[in-house]
């Protein structure tokens, strides 16, 4: 059996969507002839928020966990000193100063051995002195797990993959500065220097790399839904005394959030006996839908709720007992909880795809340059191809939307997902790939 050595800094049990693709390799690599060994950091979940991202470990040494798949090394995390004051003092306290002290870590890390994820990279190192393996292979963001992938490759002369969840030094909304950026293209560029093979998720991001990197071997690995979890929930139904619109993850600045929220304080003061629920699970913008919906759309406050981060598990049998999951429209990036959502078999409602405000949104705060000739409808492209739901014009057809669907409700007490060919979506088909892509790296390597 062949040995990969993963660098994945997000990991269970902290809750992000970074985490469910390589807890999937850890999970399923070894079905497929290959043993997973992940060296990730120390989580807690003490806060149930972004603060949970910044707490320090609650032990100061590596800790190894056995399981049935395989091993998980966790190194130890501290805090750097920008984030011990938020800790300590709140976000308000001297920012310009914690900014620049995350700004000297952040930059420092490639050309110094300094910043916090540097135990990650020690762990590693420790291990890789006494066993073998025959890949090593990294996710990012943090991309300084690609130099720490690069490093140990170099040390110890073992093939390395570099696995993009997102563009690095392409992404338009990492940097404003043009001199940070010139900076993380020359680091890109250093760090993947000696990379084996290049995995990402989506056709759109491989052609971002190809333009930087145009002499490496890339592989594209979806992301998925986990199977287990999903045959798990699968005996939920939905619920049966009110229509619920659900919405996960985060909400990014060129998002149509308060269109959204207008056309359905619309819906809901055309239809005051209306029996509906929105529901927004582990946003970044849980205070800040409150305080609007407080200040501008106060007829939504008994028809709005709001969750912390869940655990995926939890979160999917949520899901399961909802009608309609929400999109908001990410034109050239596929992100990754539309595949919960196919997995789940819920409808799922897009918005929008030619509404002037949401257009607007993105020309001013979209993060992605889609100069290259790629697909710039990804989701909508997956929802019509799987027959999984219904891509909303704009605001005005939002609310025929909701009509459409709460007559539906009424009838027959849930709404119907007829989709179809969701099944190559498993995570598990995607970790065999990578599982037959580990074992051609390492046996051309020796």
């Amino acid at each position: 059996m062949k040995k990969i050595l993963i660098l994945a800094y997000d990991f269970p049990p902290y809750v992000s969507v970074g985490g469910l693709r390589p807890c999937s390799w850890h999970k399923y690599l070894k079905e497929f002839g290959v043993e997973p060994i992940v060296v990730t950091r120390q989580w807690g979940n003490e806060y149930g928020n972004h603060l949970d991202y910044i707490a320090p470990s609650e032990s100061n040494h590596v800790i190894i966990e056995h399981t049935e798949y395989g091993r998980i090394i966790r190194a130890p995390y501290f805090p750097t000193r920008s984030n011990r004051m938020l800790l300590e003092r709140g976000n308000d306290y001297l920012p310009r100063v914690r900014k620049m002290l995350t700004a000297y870590h952040e930059l420092g890390q490639f050309p110094f051995p300094i910043g916090p994820k540097r135990e990650l990279y020690k762990a590693a190192q420790e291990f890789l002195k006494n066993e073998k393996v025959d890949a090593i292979i990294a996710t990012s963001e943090p991309f300084v797990l690609f130099k720490y992938a690069a490093q140990l490759s170099k040390q110890y002369i073992i093939p390395w993959i570099a696995d993009y969840r997102d563009p690095w030094s392409q992404n338009e909304g990492r940097v404003k500065n043009g001199l940070v950026k010139k900076v993380n293209v020359a680091n890109e560029k250093k760090w993947l220097a000696s990379v084996d093979y290049i995995c990402t998720v989506s056709p759109f991001i491989k052609a971002k790399i190809e333009e930087l990197l145009p002499e490496k071997q890339i592989a594209i690995l979806e992301n998925g839904y986990d199977p287990e979890i999903v045959n798990d929930v699968s005996s939920i139904r939905q619920n049966s005394d009110y229509l619920s619109i659900a919405f996960v993850g985060s909400i990014y600045h060129w998002h149509p959030l308060d269109p959204f929220l207008r056309s359905a304080k619309e819906f809901i003061d055309q239809h005051k006996e209306v029996k509906m629920k929105f529901k927004f699970y582990g946003t970044n913008k849980n205070e800040f839908i409150k305080k609007q919906v407080e200040q501008e759309y106060p007829s939504l406050k008994a028809h709005i709720e709001l969750f912390p981060k869940l655990s995926n598990e939890e979160l999917l049998r949520k899901l399961r007992e909802d009608h309609v999951m929400l999109i908001f429209n990410d034109y050239s990036i596929m992100g990754t909880k539309i595949y919960d959502y196919l997995g789940i078999r819920r409808k799922m409602i897009l918005c929008f795809s030619e509404d002037p405000e949401a257009l607007e949104l993105k020309r001013r705060y979209y993060i992605i340059d889609e100069s290259s000739a790629f697909s710039k409808t990804m989701q909508e492209d997956l929802i019509k191809s799987t027959q999984s739901g219904i891509v909303v014009k704009d605001s005005k057809n939002l609310i025929e939307v909701f009509n459409e669907l709460y007559a539906e409700f009424q009838d027959k007490r849930e709404i119907a997902c007829n989709s179809v060919g969701v099944e190559q979506f498993s995570r598990k088909v995607q970790v065999e790939k990578l599982a037959e892509l580990v074992k051609r790296i390492a046996q051309a390597h020796f």
